[in-house]
């Protein structure tokens, strides 16, 4: 098969890694790619929401299979662009409708799914720049600390968690008066804060059947410790340690099964990932969020760690026939440390020359923001290169992952030094 993998980050080079391991995948394409996709598949100059462009290209090369990394395409509904094209129906897309993708693309939207479909999650309320008062008033009724979450996609970064309420207060207006997040914070979602550890849990679905790949644990936060701004995601360990047999049949009884008979209920078309983002309180696993596709960095632990050919899982998603495949799974750990540009989350250099990549041995490096220039790498983004690692625990696959960024170097270059630390 020739497929078009649509994306540029570390999730997307992952996604290739193995995709290419299949018999079936005879050509692979990535638009727009990065350094690490280029030196295994085809990079593509298209942007993942360019859907004419994608159209023509998809004609062209005969592509036969189209997977969808990021969510923004899924949101701007590219399942819905090639199911309602007379020249591209025939061709699967591996994500969801854009009615399915408002579970990422709206956190109110999300919410009320949740509820209507009895499946555990925080208590909330949502504001607008006409409510905010009323959003003041709520946040007094509250106890801290305050979670305020923007509506619509904010790259990962529009859930802020303050403990003092005049501060809160302020941050609401912020996101809803001053737009601090664009249109993503035009509605604001305030939610009861929840009290435990957080964990991944990923699923595949035909939108009948479904498979529950391995579980993740991301590390979000800039600083060791968990302190500082909000990142896109710093490390993540695989499986999660304390996700039991116990918890996970709670997981699966009251979360995954509810949601996938909550899709086929409301008539949503979905066909692709659900990145369930829970919390562990006391046990009992409750879901802060979804989203649509997979997660970065969890894919890079996520991914290596299926022993299955992902082709013929996502042909069987195609071809709603999932209950027909045997999942296997490697029952080593698996982490990843992501290496990132000095300033991310903020201000932050590219162009950076990278080296020492070719001397990591017994990990792998994926590329996230990364790029050719003159045959050599450079940095391209703010979180530039993931490595990860397997070890009979994950204490072991940490280990690897940070003798091999010790080889890795780039002017002003970023890790943490604690991922796993809460695990411990």
């Amino acid at each position: 098969m020739t497929i078009l993998l649509l994306g540029s980050g570390g999730r997307e080079h992952a996604l290739a890694w193995k995709m290419l391991q299949s018999s079936k995948c005879t050509k692979l394409f990535v638009a727009p790619g990065n350094a690490g996709t280029a030196s295994i598949a085809t990079n593509i100059s298209m942007q993942p929401t360019d859907f004419e462009s994608i159209k023509k290209f998809v004609i062209e090369e005969k592509v036969e299979m189209v997977v969808v990394g990021p969510e923004d395409p899924l949101v701007l509904g590219i399942y819905d662009f090639f199911k309602n094209d007379d020249k591209l129906f025939t061709i699967p897309v591996i994500g969801p409708s854009k009615e399915g993708a408002k579970l990422e693309g709206s956190k109110e939207y999300a919410k009320q799914f949740l509820i209507k479909h009895k499946i555990p999650t925080a208590a909330y309320d949502s504001f607008t720049a006409e409510t905010v008062e009323n959003g003041c008033k709520f946040l007094e009724t509250l106890s801290p600390p305050y979670v305020l979450k923007a509506d619509g996609l904010a790259a990962g970064k529009g859930v802020v968690i303050l403990n003092n309420l005049a501060e809160a207060k302020t941050e609401l207006r912020n996101m809803l008066v001053h737009q601090k997040f664009g249109k993503a914070s035009s509605k604001v979602v305030i939610e009861e804060f929840l009290d435990g550890i957080e964990l991944s849990c990923f699923v595949l679905t035909d939108g009948k059947n479904y498979k529950i790949l391995p579980t993740a644990k991301d590390y979000k936060r800039i600083g060791e410790g968990d302190t500082g701004l909000n990142t896109g995601g710093m490390g993540a360990v695989s499986p999660v340690p304390f996700a039991d047999e116990i918890l996970m049949e709670k997981i699966e009884t009251r979360i995954v099964k509810p949601t996938i008979e909550g899709l086929q209920k409301d008539g949503i078309e979905y066909k692709g990932f659900v990145f369930i983002g829970l919390i562990n309180v006391k046990g009992e696993p409750i879901v802060i969020e979804y989203n649509v596709r997979m997660g970065d960095p969890e894919t890079e632990v996520v991914i290596p760690r299926i022993k299955s050919d992902l082709v013929e899982l996502f042909l069987a998603v195609a071809n709603e026939k999932l209950n027909e495949i045997t999942l296997e799974i490697d029952q080593r750990s698996a982490t990843t440390i992501m290496v990132v540009s000095g300033g991310y989350p903020e201000e932050f250099e590219k162009g950076k020359i990278i080296s020492g990549i070719s001397a990591v041995k017994d990990s792998i490096v994926f590329h996230a923001g990364t790029k050719f220039e003159n045959d050599t790498v450079v940095s391209n983004g703010g979180r530039v290169l993931t490595v990860t690692s397997y070890g009979n625990d994950f204490q072991e696959a940490i280990k690897k992952s940070y003798q091999n960024i010790e080889k890795l170097h780039f002017d002003k270059m970023y890790y943490r030094k604690d991922i796993g630390f809460d695990l411990l």
